[in-house]
């Protein structure tokens, strides 16, 4: 009998190393070729799957996979796909276990947040009720850092990076030209629900009057009044004022600041544009010359500054999961945990995807000073490990060299999907 293959897909928003997860897994993965066969990849995630595009790693030189490790974003192709219930579209479940029976995929690694593990969940529970059980293993992935259980999230560590030296260097160039010119510069980033983005960039904030003087966070109801009375005392006291938004800043009856009226492929609100409103909110009520920024996708592919401990810690997930796999887990996620000791220490846990899946993970009140405006001494002590260390890609012509992947197909054997 043929040895069984293993199927990998990335799911979700990319990050800066989610690619080192995909080199975790591949590379550990062909340290067992006596026990796994092909190694396959998912084109666009899940929808590869169901698609039958399955890139054969195999055809990938060591050279090239090892090169994952520095390179930002899904190599193999990412999608935003919800698996509905069984009961609402059994069909895609069928064709999914069409799919891995055809090319004997008996190992799924899911790189992806929380509704990635959802969907890992699902298939290991469908796959069981047919009679063809496969191990399926999520591996965390998400910048928002909003997944239980694990302490925190692969991919986070280099937002919150990047996030904090942005607004170091940005709030040094608004404090240069403050006297004559802008006095409020306002940087916007990820956060849907939870404020994990936006509070990391209270590291930058070493001394008093350093940026960000105020963070404006999901988990705090907006107060308008509040405020602009803030931002007016920053000014007057430092002569500038810096703030750090979350896309998800909302008032307190839930609604958010940025509600751009549609929904993304999960059926989330589509945010954007929190970071000119609040200008603009300034500029009328204050007369403050402003500028504003979008972090947007440039916080979450900036490989060229992201933290070591992240790149660590991320290649270590996904080989745990092919660990996980071949030692007969299932629907199970490799977690990071946090050592006890005075020094920085971590290591490898587990944890139920069914406790995982659709789970969001908030910033804890006592992460959050008093007012409501900046993070506290035992938030600063949470996220500094996790930004530490630095872990540069190779350049060339002083531009980062990334892998790039010749994404070979295996040959398809089945009927072209078509969506319902």
């Amino acid at each position: 009998m043929s040895k069984a293959n293993l199927f990998y897909a990335q799911s979700g928003g990319v990050t800066a190393v989610i690619n080192a997860s995909a080199c975790g897994v591949i590379e550990t993965a062909r340290q067992h070729r006596d026990k796994i066969g092909k190694v396959y990849a998912g084109l666009n995630g899940i929808v590869g799957a169901l698609n039958e595009d399955l890139i054969d790693t195999g055809k990938e030189s060591t050279a090239t996979i090892a090169a994952l490790r520095s390179t930002p974003a899904g190599a193999f192709g990412s999608c935003r796909y919800k698996l509905r219930s069984y009961s609402e579209n059994r069909r895609e479940y069928e064709r999914l276990m069409e799919v891995f029976r055809t090319h004997n995929i008996r190992y799924f690694l899911y790189n992806g947040g929380g509704d990635s593990q959802d969907t890992a969940n699902k298939i290991s529970q469908f796959s069981q009720q047919q009679g063809f059980p496969i191990a399926c293993i999520g591996i965390p992935k998400t910048v928002d850092n909003d997944l239980p259980i694990t302490d925190n999230c692969p991919g986070f560590g280099s937002v919150a990076k990047y996030v904090a030296v942005s607004i170091r260097e940005a709030g040094l160039d608004v404090a240069s030209m403050c006297e004559s010119s802008t006095k409020v510069f306002v940087m916007e980033v990820m956060g849907r629900h939870a404020g994990w983005i936006a509070g990391s960039a209270g590291l930058s904030t070493e001394q008093d009057g350093d940026a960000p003087h105020i963070i404006l966070l999901p988990e705090i109801p907006f107060d308008k009044q509040k405020f602009l009375k803030k931002v007016s005392g920053c000014v007057k006291r430092y002569g500038y004022c810096a703030i750090v938004v979350s896309e998800g800043a909302q008032y307190k009856n839930g609604k958010f600041l940025a509600d751009a009226g549609g929904k993304d492929a999960f059926g989330h609100v589509q945010l954007g544009g929190v970071a000119p409103f609040l200008a603009n909110m300034i500029k009328d009520s204050l007369g403050y010359k402003y500028h504003w920024a979008v972090a947007d996708y440039l916080q979450r592919s900036a490989r060229h500054i992201a933290s070591r401990t992240d790149v660590e810690q991320a290649y270590a997930v996904g080989k745990a999961a092919v660990d996980f796999a071949l030692q007969g887990k299932d629907a199970v996620m490799p977690t990071i945990i946090r050592g006890k000791g005075k020094k920085y220490t971590w290591r490898i846990g587990e944890a139920k995807l069914a406790d995982v899946a659709n789970v969001e993970k908030m910033m804890p009140r006592n992460y959050i000073t008093p007012d409501g405006f900046h993070i506290t001494e035992k938030a600063r002590a949470y996220f500094a490990p996790l930004i530490q260390g630095e872990d540069y890609p190779a350049y060339k012509n002083g531009i980062p060299q990334y892998a790039r992947l010749k994404k070979i197909l295996e040959k398809k054997k089945l009927q072209k999907w078509k969506a319902a």
